[in-house]
């Protein structure tokens, strides 16, 4: 049974930081991409980051390069969004998932998720 279970959101004000956390678990962890998505209220799920967990290759959303940054834990198979100078329009619930990836360039980041199979059940992040 394939499960991810993330962790690490909550409110925060502009400028600060968070950490998010995804605990995987029921599945070779180095098989998948594992990636991060948010959707806020009205708007599309969007892609946020992704990580191939077996070579470390990254990938980000413009929105959020030089803020965000993806990494893993490959003896815990957890993977971590450090997420700095957030601001307002970060707020949104933050996905964790795992998949293939793949559509890094050739779809905006809203068209990333159709790439990926299982996802958690969402944390919240608001920055005000």
């Amino acid at each position: 049974h394939v499960q991810l279970v993330e962790s690490g959101g909550g409110s925060v004000e502009a400028g600060r930081s968070l950490k998010l956390s995804c605990a995987a678990s029921g599945y070779t962890y180095s098989s998948y991409c594992m990636g991060w998505f948010r959707q806020a209220p009205g708007k599309e799920r969007e892609g946020v980051a992704g990580i191939y967990t077996g070579g470390g290759s990254t990938y980000y959303a413009d929105s959020v390069k030089g803020r965000f940054t993806i990494s893993q834990d490959k003896a815990k198979n957890t993977v971590y969004l450090q997420m700095d100078n957030l601001k307002p329009e970060d707020t949104g619930i933050y996905y964790c998932a795992a998949g293939s990836g793949g559509s890094w360039y050739t779809t905006s980041s809203r068209g990333w998720a159709k790439d990926f199979t299982t996802w958690g059940q969402g944390t919240q992040v608001t920055v005000s």
